[in-house]
Order: C-alpha cells, then sequence, then structure tokens
C-alpha cells in the first residue's frame, strides 16, 4: 500500500505542479540516515515522500493528525510515527533511534512545525539527538514554492515547486559535559545546510548566522 501511495503522489506532483528535482545522486544508496527539511506546507510531505521512492522510509508527524479521517490514514499507511508537541516524547523518540539503527530512513522537520513566513525559523533539537543516538548521517533537504501551491492551483495554473538535495554529513559526537550547548550547535549546522540550498528570502532567522556564511564563502570558492 504504502508503494502505492508513493507512486500517486509522484504522479500527482508531476502532473500539477511545474516541479523542479536537484541532488537526488546525494542521497545514500541505503540507510540508515535522517532526511531533514524546511518545512512550509502539508504538501511538502507527500513531495519528497513521492521522490524517495523507499519502503524503508518514515517520520514523526503532529498527534492530532493521527485522528484527522484523511492524514491520519495516509500516515498510519506510510508508517508514520505519531509524536506529541510541546514535550519530551520518549516513545516517539526511541521509535526514531530503533528505527534508524535497524539500518532505515527516517525524515523530519527540524523546525517542528510548519512555518508561518514561509521562511527558517529555529530549529529544535531533535534531529542533532537522533544523529548523536544512531551515529546516522544527516542529508539537507530545501524545499520551496509549497508555501503558495493550492492557492496557484486555485487558480487553475501549474505552481513551481522546488526540491534541492544536499550531500549527507555526519556530526561531531556530544559529550555529556555540554550535551545542551552541542545539540544546538549541531542543530543550528543542520539548519545552515539547509540554508545554503534556499533562497535569501527563505533563509529567516539563519540568514545572518555565522556558519551560513562559511558554508557559502566555501561554496563560491569551490
Amino acid at each position: 500500500m504504502a508503494r502505492w501511495m508513493r507512486w500517486i503522489f509522484n504522479l500527482l506532483f508531476a502532473l500539477l505542479t511545474r516541479r523542479d528535482v536537484a541532488g537526488l545522486e546525494n542521497l545514500p544508496p541505503s540507510g540508515p540516515y535522517i532526511l531533514t527539511s524546511n518545512h512550509l506546507s502539508r504538501l511538502d510531505l507527500p513531495l519528497i515522500y513521492g521522490l524517495i521512492g523507499d519502503q524503508r522510509i518514515t517520520g514523526w508527524a503532529a498527534e492530532k493528525y493521527e485522528r484527522h479521517w484523511f492524514f491520519g490514514a495516509l500516515l498510519r499507511i506510510g508508517g508514520g510515527i505519531f509524536i506529541r508537541r510541546g514535550e519530551v516524547d520518549r516513545g516517539a523518540l526511541h521509535a526514531a533511534v530503533e528505527w534508524l539503527r535497524a539500518g532505515k530512513i527516517f525524515g523530519m522537520a527540524p523546525e517542528g512545525t510548519r512555518s508561518t513566513t514561509g521562511s527558517l525559523i529555529r530549529a529544535k533539537t531533535g534531529a542533532a539527538y537522533l544523529a548523536n543516538e544512531t551515529g546516522a548521517p544527516v542529508v539537507p533537504v530545501a524545499t520551496t514554492g509549497t508555501e503558495r501551491a493550492l492557492r496557484t492551483l486555485l487558480r487553475m495554473r501549474r505552481p513551481r515547486v522546488s526540491v534541492r538535495f544536499g550531500k549527507p554529513f555526519h556530526l561531531p559526537p556530544v559529550s555529556e559535559e555540554d550535551r545542551t550547548v552541542a545539540l544546538r550547535r549541531n542543530s543550528d549546522e543542520i539548519m545552515c545546510q539547509i540554508a545554503a540550498m534556499l533562497p535569501p528570502e527563505y533563509r529567516g532567522v539563519y540568514a545572518e548566522h555565522p556558519r551560513l556564511k562559511e558554508i557559502l564563502t566555501q561554496r563560491n570558492e569551490g
């Protein structure tokens, strides 16, 4: 069933949008790895899910969607892990860690929620935590255009949406002595890698981050 759902998502985006995809060759041939994307719209998940085409991918979804007649059904079919927002949901964290330790792929939005401004907001530390607990590499993903796709479709026009997959990278291990600071630093690294693939107007709170400037400088010099 999940295979058919991915096929349907891929077909719908191919037919209804002008989809621009780059960097699929950067995806590792096998797991474990963590897909980390900015979050602009409910369309982000089906857009990326349709492109990956892998049975071994899952991710977190807000617990409120578990009871939704449509999204709840889709997420259960896709093997989503429901997580309680606003608290440390140890059950959801453990499930994600075990999924990655089994050599699979975990997708998530480090920001923890959709951006209402269309630009990056400060990330939570969940992605950095998973990377530290499992040693899995992180693959940054940048999406644009999904935040206005539905409005464009309602005007009977095909919206342009873009997805960029960056190269996988490993985060430095976190010691217990500076755990809080190190997880925050690693979270910022993830977001700056995403921001580097986004147009300037999407970079939000990371637009002036020193690490982003380093990444952009290295890219220009390379």
